[in-house]
């Protein structure tokens, strides 16, 4: 299930409030810019299904998306426990960092945990299928997929690449539970 908990930057341990309801989740996100809903397929998608079809079976929204937001590209990233590098990709995003352009993310399947640090607060959305997240350019963040991923996710871009990450340098996300832990 989809939930949002919301830390103070002092106190990792324990959330201020944990959500479960989208329209909640999406609310309190929303109050930070974040975009945060869910979609439904237009058509099935088998556990083999190609690039193409998956990003068919929600061709409505990514384009209504693009359109609305000017992205230019859109892709779908899949991993799982079997991909030989996971822990050298997931090791790269689990640091905090920003990027020069929004993160955009919808999950196909699986699921990954957005944290997100805003002023001294803490919001790690926990996405699971069917979940869209747009965090803006420029917001600090890290992301987990877990010791053992699994996830099948679209991604939308402005300029497919790096995305201009930069890292903060900050040890913030060392302190705040990842995936696993939730």
């Amino acid at each position: 299930m989809s939930s949002l908990s919301v830390y103070h930057v002092s106190t990792p341990e324990l959330p201020n409030k944990v959500l479960t309801h989208l329209d909640d989740i999406a609310s309190t996100l929303a109050e930070q810019g974040v975009r945060f809903e869910r979609w439904q397929a237009v058509a099935p998608i088998g556990p083999d299904a190609t690039q193409g079809e998956v990003i068919d079976a929600y061709r409505e929204q990514i384009d209504q998306l693009m359109t609305e937001r000017g992205y230019l590209a859109v892709d779908v990233i899949s991993l799982n426990d079997a991909h030989p590098q996971k822990a050298e990709l997931r090791a790269g995003l689990l640091e905090e960092h920003r990027t020069t352009e929004d993160v955009v993310r919808f999950f196909v399947s699986g699921r990954g945990l957005f944290t997100l640090h805003i002023g001294d607060y803490v919001y790690a959305a926990l996405c699971e299928k069917n979940d869209l997240i747009v965090v803006p350019a420029g917001t600090p963040h890290w992301f987990d997929m877990g010791e053992r991923p699994h996830f099948v996710a679209i991604r939308l871009f402005n300029n497919p690449g790096d995305g201009g990450v930069s890292f903060t340098g900050d040890d913030i996300a060392r302190r705040f539970p990842g995936l696993d832990e939730q």
